[in-house]
């Protein structure tokens, strides 16, 4: 593969929101010239505003408090700052019900993404075989590819279950004897909102043992979690631990993007791997920035049911918007900001239906191929969104679903 062919595979022209921003469209050329009721929504990322959902209190304060301490705190060690790192331990230990090393089984990264490359590329070489899941993260398979590897598929029938996720299970166990040595995974599901049920972690776990594979879990959305559906990290069962690398960050639920900040844990060595390859990309996550993680999981009582409560609520009423529409298909997602509704067929193409929603409806989503070549009928929305903008933007879709029918 030539390295014009590496780079084109990637294909950041249909990834979450990189179009809109872009052309930096008005949303102006509405259907027919009339304009539709509401404002111009993007589905592609969540609305990290005044009228949506602000950063948790105190992290700008921390982040100021960061810039005060200058060189001491922008020039940490490539892993992150000793003692930010021991805080965030401390409640990751308790939050996953495992025990986290602050000194050697935790790095801080540039973001969520930044630790799913450092990952990826410490555990994946050219040749490798690696276990994907479809649909999940548009990142992880185009990471995998550019690193020469091959995309071992493992299908999620997330439409047809109300109590799992639907992962083939057999699929993967032949992936692993086929020789994949590296399984990939996002729990809760981006894009789906599913959550992996305890038996299917605990098959994972026992599986990856058994065929000496590391699982690379991202776990952002894990703390955004609906009613009361039950939760397994994977590092915390008797089989996972040794091979698991854990990645979560507080840019999604927290509202603190802006800031790049991700961390993943997991055994020493793969760490150590991720420390170098860092030091050699981006060096460090942000410095001043690494502050505002003392404000993690230190939200003020309340603040993350009430978080969780809003989202929920504009959920049930994006549902409702789409189950009373003909031939549309939703799972109710069980954590986290995102809904995958499969639409019925349509006269026109996918990215031909996104990019007319989007220049005649003021609506930007997300093209389902990002997450999986065959969800070329299905397209993923980031709900966490202004809540009345968001249900008549999801009123404004279904008369377009409805426009260009087959």
């Amino acid at each position: 593969m030539t390295i014009e062919q590496k780079f084109a595979r990637l294909g950041t022209d249909h990834a979450p929101g990189q179009e809109v921003r872009q052309s930096k469209g008005d949303f102006k050329r509405l259907l027919r010239g009339e304009p539709l009721p509401g404002r111009p929504v993007d589905f592609s990322h969540g609305d990290v505003n005044q009228d949506a959902f602000e950063p948790t209190p105190g992290a700008l304060d921390a982040f100021v408090q960061g810039v005060a301490r200058g060189g001491d705190q922008a020039y940490t060690e490539y892993r992150g700052s000793a003692d930010i790192r021991e805080q965030v331990a401390a409640h990751l230990s308790s939050f996953t019900g495992a025990s986290v090393s602050p000194a050697d089984e935790l790095i801080i990264t540039p973001g969520t993404q930044g630790a799913l490359f450092l990952a990826i590329a410490s555990t994946v070489s050219a040749g490798d075989r690696v276990a994907i899941v479809r649909p999940d993260y548009f990142a992880n398979r185009k990471l995998v590819e550019f690193l020469g590897a091959e995309v071992v598929p493992v299908d999620m029938d997330y439409l047809h279950h109300d109590d799992r996720a639907g992962l083939n299970l057999e699929q993967l166990e032949s992936a692993f004897a086929s020789g994949a040595k590296t399984f990939l995974f996002s729990n809760p599901n981006n894009p789906a909102g599913v959550v992996y049920s305890p038996e299917e972690i605990e098959r994972i776990g026992a599986l990856a043992q058994k065929h000496g594979a590391v699982v690379i879990v991202d776990q952002l959305y894990c703390r955004l979690r609906y009613s009361d559906v039950q939760y397994t990290h994977l590092r915390a069962i008797s089989s996972g631990g040794a091979g698991v690398v854990t990645i979560m960050g507080p840019s999604k639920t927290e509202s603190l993007s802006g800031y790049r900040l991700g961390v993943a844990f997991g055994p020493s060595h793969l760490v150590e791997r991720m420390e170098k390859l860092q030091a050699i990309v981006s060096l460090r996550a942000p410095g001043y920035c690494q502050a505002v993680l003392r404000t993690w999981f230190q939200e003020p009582e309340g603040w993350m049911q009430a978080r969780i409560a809003q989202h929920q609520s504009i959920r049930d009423d994006l549902l409702s918007v789409f189950r009373a529409a003909q031939g549309i298909q939703a799972r109710t997602p069980q954590a986290g900001s995102y809904l995958f509704p499969r639409l019925p067929e349509l006269a026109v193409s996918l990215h031909d239906f996104v990019r007319i929603l989007r220049e005649q409806a003021g609506v930007t989503v997300t093209p389902g191929t990002e997450f999986s070549p065959h969800a070329d009928q299905s397209v993923r929305l980031n709900f966490s969104q202004n809540h009345e903008a968001a249900v008549h933007a999801a009123q404004r879709l279904v008369q377009l679903v409805d426009r260009y029918r087959a």
